[in-house]
């Protein structure tokens, strides 16, 4: 399997390039999503629509101020705390950035992950798309959980219930603050 590059769009094909994977050696707990929003690629930065929860719902459970931070002290945060990010899928065409309207995803290398980050102790699907590989992430003998999606796009559950949720699953893997 090939994995993602970095780049927004490959102008020849058309296609998007994922953003590359942030993770250490000693990354406990991997967020993967399925793949980056037309703000994330257009800032080269995970999570960068204004909207989505995922800043403010780690900042939160990690107790650091997320949101107020630059970007790369926010990756450094979360490294920091063995919390690591990628997403399912390295490339792919798609107008907007809705997970429906991915085509032809081009899937990102999750086996290399045991190699990136032999502490992995558990992955975590940031919402339905990407849980659709949940069986691969289990099949390589890690556990692995679906969360509620922080996307904008994603209301049926208010902040309060994804935090529960994200808490439960960041405990497990032990990294929230005073965890083992």
């Amino acid at each position: 399997m090939r994995t993602g590059g970095g780049g927004a769009t490959g102008p020849a094909t058309g296609r998007l390039s994922a953003l590359p994977p942030v993770v250490r050696a000693d990354t406990r707990l991997l967020i993967l999503g399925s793949f980056p929003g037309t703000a994330s690629l257009r800032a080269q930065q995970y999570y960068a629509h204004p909207r989505n929860q995922f800043w403010p719902i780690l900042g939160a459970l990690l107790a650091q101020p997320l949101t107020e931070l630059a970007y790369p002290e926010r990756i450094r945060c979360l490294l920091d705390h063995a919390v690591g990010l990628w997403d399912v899928y390295a490339s792919c065409h798609r107008e907007g950035s809705l997970d429906t309207a991915i085509r032809d995803p081009v899937p990102n290398d999750l086996e290399g992950l045991l190699v990136r980050a032999p502490a992995l102790r558990l992955v975590v699907h940031n919402g339905a798309e990407s849980a659709r590989r949940m069986r691969e992430i289990e099949a390589l003998g890690l556990p692995a959980l679906r969360l509620p999606s922080t996307s904008p796009a994603n209301a049926r559950l208010g902040l309060e219930a994804k935090l529960a949720l994200w808490g439960e699953a960041l405990g497990r893997a032990g990294v929230l603050p005073g965890g083992s």
